[in-house]
Order: structure tokens, then C-alpha cells, then sequence
């Protein structure tokens, strides 16, 4: 059974995953934001999405763009944990692997390192 929680306490576990990543990390993160939304676009079975330009694919002439974005899906997430410290873990997982598509690493990459 999915778990029920609130957008702001799903807010607020976004934000405790986020201070789980090193604070070296998160100062070299450039141009970015992070959002939560409660479902993905129609169609797509997502818990997170990165949407930018890659740390690592950006060149000199890189100005003057909108920030990347990083999107977390409360209701998936919810939907697929039948506890709220699955949801925790879930969310932490989730936020990790989107962060790191912002540094270029693909999800190839990301399942070889563990992070399914």
C-alpha cells in the first residue's frame, strides 16, 4: 500500500537528502534547482529528472541559460514504498542520482557504482 504523506513533509525529506551530500558537492553545483512536483509529465514513469546542460557539457560560450533543473515526484515515490523510511531512502536515492546527472554521469554509470 503506498504511503501517505504530505507535500511539505516530502518537502522537508528533500531537503535531508540534500544535506546528505558533501558540501564540497553542492558549492560546485552551478545554475541549478531543485523542485519537487507531485507527478510526472503524462506518460512517464519517473521518480526524479535532470533537465540541463551537464556540468561537464558546458563550454566558454555556456551564459545566459535558464537554470537546470532537478525534479523529484512525490506521488511515484510515494506510490512504490510501503513505509516512510523507504520513502526517505527512496527520496536520498533519488536526489543522489539526479545531482549526479548534473555532474555528467550517466545512468550507465550510476548502476555500475550501485545506485539502481
Amino acid at each position: 500500500m503506498p504511503v501517505e504523506m504530505t507535500r511539505e513533509k516530502f518537502e522537508e525529506l528533500v531537503g535531508d537528502a540534500l544535506d546528505l551530500v558533501p558540501a564540497d558537492l553542492l558549492n560546485v553545483m552551478s545554475n541549478v534547482v531543485i523542485l519537487v512536483e507531485d507527478d510526472p509529465p503524462p506518460g512517464q514513469n519517473l521518480l526524479g529528472l535532470y533537465e540541463g546542460h551537464a556540468l561537464t557539457e558546458r563550454g566558454w560560450d555556456y551564459a545566459g541559460v535558464l537554470p537546470d533543473r532537478i525534479t523529484i515526484y512525490r506521488n511515484p515515490t510515494l506510490y512504490i514504498c510501503d513505509t516512510e523510511d523507504e520513502v526517505v531512502e527512496e527520496v536520498a536515492v533519488t536526489v543522489v542520482h539526479e545531482i549526479a546527472h548534473h555532474f555528467g554521469i550517466s545512468d550507465d554509470r550510476l548502476h555500475q557504482l550501485g545506485w539502481d
